[in-house]
């Protein structure tokens, strides 16, 4: 057996190279133990996906001033990475060779593939930030299934209970709305008096507060375990949190229906009259500037509030390819949240189509796998027979030592074929 030595960049790693009489060797015997213990072959692992270089690297940024705030809740640090081991950092993730994205006042940021989930570069994407009205796409990927949009509601009191002077589309206390007309309000004007009525219903009996359960659920089922909603508009609450990653998975589950992307590309809506009860019917303007000022928008959602700063979600189509980008944690200053959004996108464009650095996981990804029949049956097998597991024992003895007399005699033959030919 031959020993060779092989030059990584500046990590010198020996190679074992066996020759072609022994290669196969352990690999029957691997075979045949397999098959006695009905187990099946190892397979070959999964190729990568490809990873950023892995030297820390801090985000670039702007240095602005910022006021104290308080940092949202953590939970278990020791929690898993999400997306691959590209993205397991807090500072920037980028594909090597790539120019350097923009210097931005964002804390965290995301610009992925919308079509092949493919993360194309990050900064902390899972570090954890305050969500602001951004949280909106959370209700709307939980609630869009549910909800039919020709369906009348009458606003309540407990509708109308949010932060005074924080956005809305103004509903009025015992005003009939259609649906339809309540995501407008909530993607064009970020109306938290629409986020309440549209959680109310989407909760059932529990109301809203079942509404935010099911947000919770929802976000479980897409994979984005460092989001916690604790209320429906994405205006501070407490145990609040999400990550630029997570914001992205959330934002390509909405993306996906035909529903969302007609209601968060819309610019002007209606809002119908509501005498004598209110007043006559007014327009509504959407003000996510990044649809009317960034070629190929396809739209999204900004978000403020004092603890939050500035967050943003937006998508964009050149070329037949679909990026999204998610911002945590901006200042206005000096340019506003949804540029700097756009000054990503604009960066994301420029990337070759295979770059990535991790990938956004799918529904399927995170789900438990159902266990099959016969995986079912060998699990109660043991607890029906009871003392008789010691069957079980047996067969594993007998195969191991069967394997081993094979593998001793394939070794010997090949061992006296090789000295015969000397």
């Amino acid at each position: 057996m031959m020993i060779k030595r092989r030059y990584r960049g500046d990590c010198p790693r020996a190679v074992l190279r066996p020759s072609p009489a022994h290669r196969r060797v352990p690999a029957l015997a691997l075979v045949v133990l397999g098959a006695l213990l009905g187990t099946p072959a190892p397979v070959a692992a999964e190729p990568a996906t490809p990873t950023a270089a892995p030297t820390y690297a801090p985000c670039p940024t702007v240095k602005v001033a910022r006021s104290p705030r308080a940092k949202p809740p953590k939970p278990d640090p020791a929690r898993p990475v999400i997306g691959g081991q590209g993205l397991k950092t807090t500072g920037l993730a980028v594909p090597l060779r790539a120019p350097a994205p923009p210097a931005l006042t964002a804390t965290s940021w995301v610009v992925a593939d919308l079509d092949t989930g493919a993360v194309l570069g990050a900064c902390g994407p899972h570090e954890y930030g305050t969500p602001a009205s951004v949280q909106k796409l959370l209700l709307a990927a939980t609630m869009l299934p549910k909800l039919d949009p020709a369906q009348v509601v009458e606003v309540t009191g407990d509708d109308m209970d949010f932060e005074p002077g924080s956005s809305a589309m103004g509903l009025v206390l015992g005003g009939r709305y259609r649906v339809e007309t309540l995501w407008l309000g909530l993607m064009l004007n970020s109306g938290n008096d629409a986020a309440n009525v549209l959680a109310r219903l989407g909760g059932g009996s529990a109301g809203a507060r079942g509404g935010v359960e099911a947000m919770n659920t929802e976000a479980r089922r897409l994979g984005a375990y460092e989001t916690h909603a604790a209320t429906p508009s994405g205006l501070d609450g407490p145990g609040q949190f999400t990550s630029a990653y997570d914001l992205a998975l959330i934002a390509r589950a909405c993306f996906s229906r035909d529903d969302f992307r007609r209601y968060v590309s819309t610019r002007q809506a209606e809002v119908p009259s509501q005498r004598p009860k209110g007043p006559a019917g007014f327009s509504i303007q959407n003000d996510n500037q990044l649809l009317f000022q960034y070629r190929g928008a396809l739209g999204g959602k900004t978000g403020f509030t004092d603890l939050a700063r500035h967050t943003f979600v937006g998508a964009a189509e050149r070329g037949g390819r679909r990026l999204v980008v998610t911002v945590l944690g901006a200042e206005a200053l000096p340019v506003r949240g949804w540029q700097q959004g756009a000054a990503l996108l604009d960066w994301g464009f420029r990337l070759p189509h295979d770059a990535a650095v991790g990938r956004l996981v799918t529904p399927e990804d995170v789900m438990p796998a159902a266990p099959t029949p016969s995986a079912s049956a060998s699990v109660r097998a043991p607890a029906a027979r009871g003392a008789g597991g010691q069957a079980d024992v047996v067969q594993i003895g007998i195969a191991v030592s069967v394997a081993a007399v094979l593998m001793l005699g394939l070794l010997a033959t090949t061992w006296w074929r090789a000295g015969s030919r000397q």
